[in-house]
């Protein structure tokens, strides 16, 4: 079986394509991504490992809309060129809270996800329109949702309860946890990698969006991100937690009515806080330390408030699981920025925790270990692998026919 999978994001669409034939691990055929889109600047790319004739390399495209930039996307993958796609499917933040579990999409899973807009106006609107574009051009195929969310479902329930009315909470409102499909992802690669997994573990998956995720036996314990993927550690283009006395000021500061002040707040809170609101600069942690090494007074600030929210985090679950076996950096940020990594655990030297500088500074692909022999918990970077993990669910569900 040949799976393609969607997966969207604010600004780019990642696309991949696995072959299932075997009994081992999913066979990457191509994978690509639209970049930029809804700006004048979008680019398309495509790579085939095995067939170089298919890729191609980055080139500018015309995708100023959602819709411009879906269509191309699909008419990339369904191109006379590539392989016939068996089944296709869409990673998808936030599921609500009657969707508990990867599944087929239905015409009432598509009602149960525009539920769940309410819950994420600004990320479900844009993949439930891509899945409805989908179904469109492939309607003879089964289509499948995987969600962020079910790999935190392990969590106790003093960790996903809020301390809010029970009229709300009774409406869904809990801490659900994102990055869900990286977490899990680098737990079957740990797994995959032999010896023993390690116990008690968090992962940092730093990039655009960031979390934190403290993991015991390689389950989900607790995770900084909430309700929503807005909060928790510093982000790109999001604040992570505030008091929520600030929320409420910021949204008396506003002009119009009520719904158009909510608007305002919540766009400013996912697109234009975190790194970007504190360094002045776009949402490009290489050109934020570069202009901090140049003397840029706001770029050093923000680099210090990102790792500091970080570092405490992770020492917040090391306090949870009563010490730490292992800290795993992923996601764009965390795989690829060695000084992150270095600058994030320096503030926790005093649980003995040392990194091998030779080793942080090597840029390598795939698992790494990149602590010192004499470190008290073992460090690693590892590469979120999210598509990958839609392909083996899919190809899971579709053997059992769910």
């Amino acid at each position: 079986m040949r799976i393609l999978v969607l997966n969207s994001g604010s600004s780019s669409i990642k696309y991949s394509m696995f072959d299932t034939e075997s009994q081992a691990d999913p066979r990457l055929l191509y994978d690509g991504e639209l970049s930029g889109a809804g700006s004048p600047e979008a680019t398309l790319e495509i790579q085939a490992p095995d067939d170089p004739s298919l890729s191609r390399k980055p080139s500018g495209v015309k995708a100023e809309t959602l819709q411009e930039a879906i269509q191309l996307v699909l008419d990339t993958v369904s191109g006379d060129h590539l392989p016939a796609v068996d089944a296709v499917g869409y990673r998808i933040v936030h599921p609500g809270s009657k969707l508990k579990e990867h599944q087929r999409i239905t015409t009432e899973v598509l009602r149960d996800l525009e539920e769940a807009v309410a819950f994420a106006p600004l990320h479900d609107p844009e993949v439930i329109e891509m899945i409805r574009a989908g179904m469109m051009r492939f309607p003879k195929v089964t289509h499948y949702a995987c969600f962020d969310t079910v790999f935190h479902q392990t969590m106790p329930e003093e960790a996903t309860t809020y301390p809010v009315p029970a009229a709300y909470r009774d409406q869904g409102v809990r801490r659900y946890g994102f990055h869900g499909l990286s977490c899990e992802s680098i737990v079957r690669q740990m797994r995959a990698a032999g010896g023993e997994l390690p116990k008690r573990m968090v992962i940092a998956h730093l990039g655009s969006g960031c979390s934190v995720t403290a993991l015991l036996e390689g389950r989900s314990v607790d995770t900084t991100m909430g309700l929503t993927p807005t909060g928790g550690v510093v982000m790109g283009t999001r604040p992570g937690d505030l008091d929520p006395g600030l929320v409420l000021y910021l949204l008396r500061q506003q002009k119009g009515d009520s719904a158009q002040a909510t608007s305002a707040v919540e766009t400013m809170f996912n697109h234009a806080s975190g790194m970007v609101a504190l360094s002045g600069m776009a949402n490009d942690v290489k050109a934020v330390r570069k202009a901090a090494e140049d003397g840029n007074a706001q770029a050093a600030l923000a680099l210090k408030i990102f790792t500091r929210s970080v570092t405490k985090a992770i020492g917040g679950f090391c306090w949870l699981l009563g010490g730490l076996d292992a800290i795993v950096f992923a996601g764009g940020i965390g795989e690829h920025d060695a000084v992150t990594r270095k600058e994030v655990l320096e503030g926790l030297q005093p649980l003995g925790i040392a990194m091998n500088f030779e080793l942080n500074d090597q840029k390598q692909n795939g698992l790494r270990r990149i602590s010192a022999s004499d470190s008290k918990t073992e460090v690693f970077v590892v590469p979120a692998q999210e598509d990958l993990m839609i392909a083996v669910h899919l190809d899971r569900m579709a053997r059992s026919n769910k």
